[in-house]
């Protein structure tokens, strides 16, 4: 595994590769830095060259501009992509990650072969008043980390986002918090929520976009509200959502088999595209 650094436009991106194959980028979800994808990746690199990385802000990645927007995280990862390949690139995002692989399709299409889209809280597909809850959810996560403090609001946060670290395979243990997890947990809730509260995807740009996008969600996860929205963002693209292993966090508790259904997915999105 190779660590580097790329400096882009306000900030510089601390990222990691590995294995050999077609190039697939990995996107972890909420305060997860490239750390939160090494298992899901050490099952991928036989087939891949697997790119993980720190979003600006988080871990080793700096940023001289903190207010984001997923698109910036966009912008963020096709400089990366730039710097690595010259060929469409397959990307796996959940949740915030999810959100960021949507946006790079819609901004930089050119770069993107399949994008597996897991649980994207894209919170404008859902009907009234589900989306006023949901966008009340992170508002509540927010208010109750300003008031009570980091861990206070991570703990709002797994609540309606059900995050069962029971729910795992038998030789994955869950990430101790240390240092670099608190700080960045503060950095999600200080600027990242915000900004996914007031995002809008443009729809019509992501139908109209050459990448081929395949929403995803848990198989545990039916209950909440992010699965919905990967649901109803499969029914607006007139596709399948694919089901992954485990709930929200199953590509971090269940790395195994979702290694695999990732392989699966993009081998068929693969051929389909081939085919037609």
């Amino acid at each position: 595994m190779k660590e580097s650094m790329l400096d882009v436009p306000g900030a510089r991106l601390r990222h990691f590769v590995r294995g050999s194959g077609p190039l697939l980028v990995l996107i972890a979800g909420g305060p997860g830095d490239a750390s939160m994808n090494e298992a899901l990746a050490s099952h991928l690199e036989d087939r891949y060259t697997v790119l993980t990385y720190d979003r600006r802000g988080l871990s080793g990645s700096t940023t001289d501009e903190p207010e984001v927007t997923p698109a910036t995280h966009a912008d963020d990862l096709s400089h990366l992509l730039s710097a690595h390949t010259s060929e469409p690139a397959h990307v796996f995002g959940s949740s915030l990650g999810g959100l960021i692989s949507l946006e790079l399709a819609v901004r930089h299409p050119e770069q993107v072969g399949v994008v597996i889209a897991h649980e994207a809280p894209v919170t404008r597909l859902l009907p009234e008043p589900e989306r006023v809850a949901a966008i009340q959810d992170f508002l509540g996560a927010e208010e109750v980390f300003q008031a009570e403090g980091v861990m206070a609001g991570l703990r709002r946060s797994a609540t309606f986002l059900d995050i069962d670290p029971t729910d795992r395979e038998p030789d994955v243990e869950p990430a101790a918090w240390g240092p670099d997890m608190l700080r960045n947990a503060e950095f999600l809730l200080t600027y990242d929520t915000p900004a996914i509260r007031a995002h809008v995807l443009d729809l019509a740009e992501l139908k109209g976009s050459p990448a081929r996008v395949v929403p995803a969600a848990g198989e545990s996860s039916r209950h909440i509200w992010p699965h919905k929205c990967a649901r109803l963002l499969a029914e607006e693209l007139g596709t399948t959502c694919e089901m992954l292993p485990g709930g929200h966090n199953g590509y971090a508790f269940r790395p195994r088999a979702t290694a695999e259904r990732i392989h699966q997915v993009l081998t068929e999105r693969s051929r389909q595209s081939v085919a037609s």
